[in-house]
């Protein structure tokens, strides 16, 4: 009998599911006559004049840097060190996915928009907005809008580095800036970026690692083997954390750091 019961409930809700479908349907056609979608339309004609050669490539540029945006905000920007900071210290806090990796990504993301400001209005200000108001041509806003990026991994790049991707390149030896290419400054500027993140972390990595000890060393005095010491150390790393005002800290030392 119980069998039954389910068997004419299943029927009953099929048909409702059903019937509910036909409904919602049959209102979507009767209002396709007041619904209007937009027409996309690409044409391609053939290239008249050098100049409509000039502007496909162009336009090909664009949507290639468009594509590499993501790669350039994270190697050309201060993204790389903070993001490598905060994971170190996830690590150290051993809460495992506390902060979640959004967040994490989130945060960095809006410093380095934070950090980059200056840098970014500067761009504006000397390329977009001469280029704009047709007072130079693209090629002289490239090189006006490189310049501001440039100024700012120089500050960051270690002499030891750059001059191992000048000499890997077989470059002659820059008399200044502007003399060293951006081919080996960028690459020079990641590393850099990596060793000083790795050396943040590190000094993050130290107190959490001594409560660590300190906390695995008290529970094998006390004959507690089987206990794990991160669940004992963890509230005590957090708390810790939360008495010198971490992120605080922490966002103050990477922005400064910049």
């Amino acid at each position: 009998m119980e069998k039954n019961k389910f068997g004419v409930q299943k029927k009953i809700i099929f048909v409702i599911t059903v019937f509910l479908m036909i409904i919602l349907f049959s209102k979507l056609v009767f209002a396709a006559d007041a619904l209007t979608i937009p027409k996309i339309d690409l044409n391609l004609t053939p290239a008249k004049s050098p100049k409509d050669v000039a502007t496909t490539i162009q336009i090909f540029i664009l949507l290639t840097i468009l594509t590499l945006a993501p790669a350039i905000l994270i190697m050309m920007t201060s993204f790389t060190r903070i993001t490598i900071v905060l994971s170190f210290l996830r690590q150290a806090l051993g809460s495992q996915q506390i902060p979640s990796n959004q967040i994490l990504i989130g945060l960095a993301l809006f410093m380095t928009f934070f950090i980059m400001k200056p840098t970014g209005d500067e761009i504006y200000n000397k390329a977009w907005l001469p280029y704009v108001d047709n007072k130079i041509t693209l090629e002289q806003a490239l090189q006006e809008g490189i310049k501001p990026v440039r100024q700012f991994m120089f500050k960051q790049t270690r002499e030891k580095d750059l001059a191992l991707f000048i000499f890997l390149s077989k470059s002659k030896r820059p008399k200044n800036q502007d003399d060293v290419p951006t081919s080996a400054l960028i690459p020079a500027f990641i590393i850099s970026e990596l060793k000083t993140a790795f050396t943040v972390g590190f000094l993050i990595y130290v107190p959490f690692l001594i409560i660590d000890i300190v906390t695995a060393s008290t529970l094998m005095s006390m004959g507690m083997l089987m206990l794990p010491p991160v669940m004992i150390s963890l509230p005590f790393k957090i708390l810790l954390f939360i008495l010198v005002d971490g992120w605080h800290l922490l966002a103050r030392a990477l922005a400064v750091s910049f």
